[in-house]
């Protein structure tokens, strides 16, 4: 039997085993999913039944189409479960810093996994929409991946890659249609805004204040605020404060440091100051996230009762 593809650690965060870098599999939950948390990025289509999906954004109710975009760190689950059909498909963050680092400039790809979730009312979580012939279209690609788990990475790497980047395009399409039913559509980001967002993301422990960052990109405050509010839809200090929580969620259930260091790691040595803006995102505050999945064990590892591969 083929091991698992995804592992836990001791304080409970749910990663890719090393040599894993995506994978796709389908699930049934039939009661309930407790919350937890992962350091992947998981998009879950949903291919039938209904069920109530809780996370940091809030709980809003779900069914056939509908896809569920988490970054990592991002807690959720599915309560009120009625016979709900899943098909998970997970990746590594590292093939978006390598493989597909031309995603970020894309303006599908760049709002699916980035602006998009990232917004301050989402908390990490997008919604997108695939009427029935998308749906299927996805299917295609989650299903030849699944059969690609089978195999090396090492011979079908460019397989896995391709079925991937497929799979997000089918989602990054439509969620585009529907933003711009909404509103104006956009273009790539900027260089400077893409410029900015390696910045903070490579240093989050440093003390970055909006005049530092337009210097280092030589431009003026309010012209760099201007361009990254167009291209993310957030200020860059706001980013920075997404980014600063992602990665403090990912420390904790990752690592044994104690919260204070922690803190001071992602940027905010004023450990009051840190607790707020951790409560603020994740609905709870740094030390009761650590514990609830630390106790917890999500059904990738042990299936509960009621819940099972399809």
């Amino acid at each position: 039997m083929r091991e698992n593809p995804v592992g836990e650690s001791k304080l409970g965060l749910l990663y890719l085993r090393e040599g894993i870098q995506t994978y796709a599999v389908r699930y049934l939950h039939a009661t309930i999913q407790k919350t937890h948390t992962h350091s992947f990025f998981e998009l879950a289509f949903v291919l039938g039944g209904k069920a109530a999906h809780v996370s940091p954004a809030g709980r809003e109710p779900i069914s056939r189409g509908d896809v569920l975009v988490l970054r990592p760190g991002v807690w959720h689950g599915y309560e009120e479960c009625r016979e709900l059909r899943v098909y998970n498909l997970c990746f590594g963050v590292e093939i978006l810093n390598r493989e597909l680092a031309w995603a970020r400039e894309d303006p599908g790809l760049g709002y699916l996994l980035w602006t998009g979730p990232m917004a301050a009312q989402r908390r990490g979580v997008l919604t997108a929409v695939l009427p029935d012939a998308r749906l299927e279209d996805s299917l295609q690609h989650l299903d030849a991946l699944a059969e690609l788990g089978a195999e090396s990475a090492l011979t079908h790497h460019g397989d896995m890659i391709a079925r991937l980047t497929l799979s997000l395009s089918v989602v990054a399409r439509e969620a585009a249609t529907a933003r711009s039913a909404s509103g104006p559509a956009s273009g790539p980001a900027h260089t400077a805004v893409l410029a900015a967002m390696r910045l903070l993301e490579e240093r989050p422990e440093y003390p970055w204040t909006l005049a530092d960052l337009a210097d280092e990109l030589h431009l003026t405050p309010g012209y760099l605020v201007r361009l990254f509010k167009s291209s993310t839809g957030l200020p860059p200090m706001a980013f920075l404060a997404r980014h600063r929580v992602e990665r403090a969620a990912e420390l904790l259930l990752d690592t044994d440091q104690p919260v204070t260091q922690i803190g001071r790691s992602v940027g905010w040595p004023d450990q009051n100051y840190f607790a707020r803006r951790f409560k603020a995102h994740f609905g709870v505050t740094a030390t009761a996230y650590r514990k609830a999945f630390a106790e917890n064990r999500a059904q990738l590892k042990i299936r509960p009762r009621g819940e099972h591969a399809f």
